[in-house]
């Protein structure tokens, strides 16, 4: 679906597209109510503001959408395959992602929730390095920081979800 599909689409439809992106109707009906967009950098700027702040609870329901990292999601949902997208890169067989796999256990034990990173674009190394610093922050500090990352992963999926059908059929043009 592209910017102008978006925009023309039924209300049901619209919201269906954005639920890979992040699964929090109050971020989803936001966008949805905003239509039309004039381009895919105002729909960004509202949906960057509609992110802030997601609530424990918002943070809660999505998290449980997220799969640890380092592990890959199964299924056929569209955020299952976002996920396994994002952390393309994460080896399952390697030393890293082995501790990796250690350090998540601790984040677990720590915080109570899975550790949530924007994997796109980070190399293993970097998210076991973000993994290790986080394992150090306070609770408040975390919460703030897992809010952070699930709006990043939002804002990069929505971009991803909107710009590739435009994107694709550029290069075949």
């Amino acid at each position: 679906m592209d910017l102008e599909e978006f925009n023309s689409t039924d209300p049901e439809s619209a919201r269906a597209a954005l639920r890979p992106c992040i699964d929090v109707d109050r971020w989803i009906d936001a966008l949805e109510a905003g239509r039309p967009y004039a381009s895919l950098d105002e729909l960004q700027a509202v949906a960057a503001t509609a992110a802030l702040p997601f609530t424990a609870d918002e943070v809660e329901q999505a998290l449980s959408h997220h799969p640890r990292i380092g592990e890959r999601a199964d299924g056929e949902t569209a955020e299952a395959k976002l996920s396994r997208g994002e952390q393309a890169a994460v080896d399952p067989e390697s030393d890293v992602t082995r501790r990796i796999n250690e350090g998540n256990l601790a984040y677990e034990e720590r915080f109570g929730h899975v550790f949530l990173i924007r994997a796109a674009g980070r190399s293993p190394e970097e998210i076991l390095a973000e993994l290790q610093r986080r394992l150090e922050n306070t609770a408040e500090q975390e919460d703030r920081e897992t809010a952070d990352q699930l709006r990043q992963i939002a804002l990069l999926r929505l971009r991803g979800a909107l710009e590739a059908p435009a994107a694709a059929s550029a290069a075949h043009s």
